[in-house]
């Protein structure tokens, strides 16, 4: 994918993620732009200077910064560029979303397709070459399953964790940010209707 695309959804990463929240349910903690504390203190980014990294360095990070720590942390480092382009926006959104998680998804996706990969997190050249040959034989489908997998993985955390649902669904009931997020990478087709998102929810009560 050339350079100036990874950016560009990376930009369209930062405007998706918004502004400063520390949201107690959150196990991210304080965030801005996506761009966690974790994260900020992983890199040593003491925006003020005082010698430590702490929700007011989050405050303090710009727009032009999430989109670098982005690119460079969560495309280029990972090796997402390794990947067919069918699936680098998808992942690198679910990356900055779920860090090694994203890759998981996508290997436990390809041996369900029955190709012999480890789930590791790691994209090396096997679960390049299966994306390869599962890109080559039908990319939109591909593509679409990766994103299925990854609505999938939003509905499994909130069935476990009661204080995530909030991000799977909205407080009027419909489609929360997560499950729209994954959704903006699986063709319309195949996005729930309201009433199947009613019942695939329904057990939370």
């Amino acid at each position: 994918m050339p350079q100036h695309s990874v950016r560009q959804i990376a930009e369209e990463i930062v405007a998706r993620e918004g502004g400063y929240v520390n949201d107690p349910d959150d196990p991210g903690g304080a965030t801005k732009y996506g761009v966690t504390i974790h994260t900020m203190r992983r890199l040593g980014l003491d925006l003020d200077g005082d010698g430590a990294v702490s929700a007011e360095d989050v405050k303090r990070l710009s727009r032009d910064q999430a989109v670098e720590i982005f690119v460079q942390h969560y495309f280029v480092r990972p090796g997402i560029a390794q990947l067919p382009d069918c699936i680098q926006a998808s992942v690198f959104d679910m990356y900055v979303n779920a860090g090694g998680n994203a890759v998981k998804i996508l290997q436990r996706l390809l041996r369900d397709m029955e190709y012999e990969i480890t789930v590791d997190g790691a994209i090396g050249p096997q679960t390049a070459g299966a994306a390869a040959h599962a890109a080559q034989v039908d990319a939109a489908a591909f593509a679409d399953a990766y994103g299925i997998a990854r609505r999938n993985y939003y509905f499994r955390i909130a069935d476990r964790r009661p204080a995530s649902r909030k991000y799977a669904r909205t407080r009027a009931g419909g489609k929360g940010g997560w499950i729209k997020r994954a959704e903006e990478f699986i063709s319309p087709r195949y996005h729930m209707s309201a009433r199947e998102f009613q019942d695939r929810v329904a057990a939370w009560g």
